[in-house]
């Protein structure tokens, strides 16, 4: 039986060191779309050199930039990847098999988080659930910022495979990645007329650490899997934080 055609789609800036791998994972789909908001690094020669098609959209947040980058898929079936991410062999498999006899209309994926050199297995770090193909008829991005998500009222099936993140390339890195998403996370509650407190800012990262820590076995992947846990919890706190500090200048 022939499978449905799919667009595989990239949202990048400057990603040169990572995109080469990311596009050899998806040697598979019928199309594979970048779209692109003023790279510099080469990330643009690396695609074309490949023959792929790129799309210039200026930033404008996570969630609207991958809205946009599905409406210019040549296909209704799409698969969202980051230029951070790998298809594994198995997931492979079963996104062939999910386009061949097609059970649902969108499917969500394992994804497997690698944190100071080691494949993270519990806690945050597995099984990160993603939506990541879907038909577009039937699923859309949110408009969020950041911490976007994919929004469907149709049943949700579970792919077999990980999707495989490379989600730090140096501890610093990923430690001023989450300030910057703890600030914009901020900035989204306060627009929606949303606030924060001392306390919760305390307790949220406390109960954030014992859910994924203890209670999901985050333990049991070793330093990886505290620093891991750990920087997440500051960056709530660093969100809490914000507002609160929002909340003072603006009875100052």
């Amino acid at each position: 039986m022939a499978r449905e055609p799919f667009s595989a789609v990239i949202i990048t800036h400057n990603e040169a060191a990572r995109i080469g791998a990311c596009l050899d994972c998806l040697d598979f789909a019928d199309e594979i779309l970048i779209v692109d908001s003023g790279s510099t690094d080469g990330t643009l020669a690396i695609a074309e050199g490949r023959g792929i098609r790129v799309v210039h959209h200026d930033w404008a947040g996570f969630g609207p930039q991958k809205r946009f980058a599905v409406d210019q898929a040549l296909h209704d079936w799409v698969l969202c990847v980051d230029a951070d991410e790998r298809v594994s062999e198995a997931l492979r498999a079963s996104i062939e098999g999910a386009l061949t006899e097609p059970k649902a209309m969108v499917c969500r994926i394992a994804r497997r988080n690698r944190f100071m050199g080691r494949w993270l297995r519990h806690g945050e770090g597995y099984p990160d659930y993603v939506i990541r193909l879907f038909h577009r008829d039937h699923a859309e991005w949110s408009e969020d910022a950041v911490h976007e998500t994919v929004l469907t009222d149709d049943p949700v099936i579970t792919l077999a495979g990980d999707l495989l993140h490379e989600s730090e390339y140096g501890v610093a890195e990923y430690a001023a990645k989450q300030a910057r998403y703890a600030h914009l996370q901020a900035e989204r509650v306060r627009a929606a007329g949303g606030g924060s407190s001392w306390v919760r800012a305390v307790v949220s990262p406390g109960l954030r650490f014992v859910k994924f820590y203890v209670i999901r076995l985050g333990f049991l992947d070793g330093l990886p899997g505290l620093a891991h846990i750990l920087l997440g919890c500051f960056a709530s706190f660093l969100k809490h934080l914000d507002l609160v500090a929002g909340r003072r200048r603006g009875t100052d």
